[in-house]
């Protein structure tokens, strides 16, 4: 109905009368207006009550704090929420893909808000929502996801925001779903899930093997992790996610899950950050 009065009999005269007295009735672009209006707010009332913001602000380390890290872009992407005062929110922590390293947050603005709208869509309470930056070229050498860096982060989110340690979410997208693995695996207490997608498991290209592989599984052994993978992909294949469970899973942990899309590459992301299951899962998890 109300697409109707929007598509049709928009062409009468702009500054006619608002009112047709001969017809006893509103003109029609009158109509097409007023027709737009109540479908603004219709769709307005679709949008959460919360205030999940999808647009980012930018938050930098300290200096002391920059001063620590390796590769880590000292400024940083932050999707707020609107939460009563006083509460603490959850966090979810994006790492971005290799399109995104660099020193220009807009390389990854993109990519974090696909995360960002996906909560919009699926969650009914608010969450906080990171994104940090991987640099390209530093002193030491090409830039890289390090648990040391990713430490450091964690350590100014904490300081800054209103964070529920007990619910500290972790994903990433390819680059960054070997961040998940690597600094997971080093660091698994940080994390009440952690979901990487299409990850490699090696630090020296995406077809690699770390050598820690046995100690990041039964780090992770304790922690829910969920990863994704596409059945096509020929950058990262889904054998390296599909080894890093079994090793879970050899170590005791029964709390790892993974799903490989059969018909999907290595843009699996797309759907998982599109629809509602990564998030139904993700958000059920809290540490203890």
């Amino acid at each position: 109905m109300f697409a109707e009065l929007i598509e049709k009999d928009v062409s009468c005269e702009p500054f006619g009368p608002i009112f047709c007295a001969s017809m006893n009735r509103f003109c029609p672009l009158r109509r097409a207006v007023i027709g737009r209006g109540i479908l603004l707010l219709l769709l307005s009332g679709l949008a959460p009550a919360w205030g999940q913001k999808e647009v980012p602000v930018v938050k930098a380390l300290g200096k002391e704090l920059q001063s620590r890290t390796t590769f880590l872009n000292p400024e940083f992407l932050l999707f707020p929420a609107e939460a009563k005062k006083g509460s603490q929110l959850p966090v979810l922590i994006y790492l971005h893909g290799a399109g995104g390293v660099g020193d220009d947050l807009g390389k990854i603005r993109g990519q974090a808000r696909r995360v960002v709208s996906g909560i919009r869509k699926f969650r009914k309470e608010p969450c906080l929502v990171v994104a940090p930056q991987c640099l390209r070229i530093t002193p030491a050498g090409r830039g890289t996801w390090i648990p040391e860096d990713l430490d450091v982060f964690l350590e100014h989110v904490k300081a800054t925001l209103p964070v529920d340690e007990k619910r500290i979410y972790l994903t990433g997208n390819s680059m960054g779903g070997y961040g998940c693995w690597v600094w997971g695996g080093h660091c698994p207490g940080h994390f009440a899930a952690i979901a990487p997608v299409v990850g490699g498991i090696g630090r020296g290209g995406p077809k690699a093997v770390t050598e820690d592989l046995a100690k990041w599984a039964a780090n992770l052994a304790s922690v829910p992790v969920y990863a994704f993978a596409g059945a096509k992909d020929r950058v990262v294949p889904a054998e390296r996610s599909e080894r890093m469970i079994a090793a879970i899973r050899k170590a005791g942990g029964k709390l790892a899950r993974l799903k490989v899309y059969r018909d999907e590459g290595h843009g699996a992301g797309r759907v998982v950050f599109s629809t509602t299951e990564m998030y139904d899962w993700m958000f059920s998890q809290k540490r203890e």
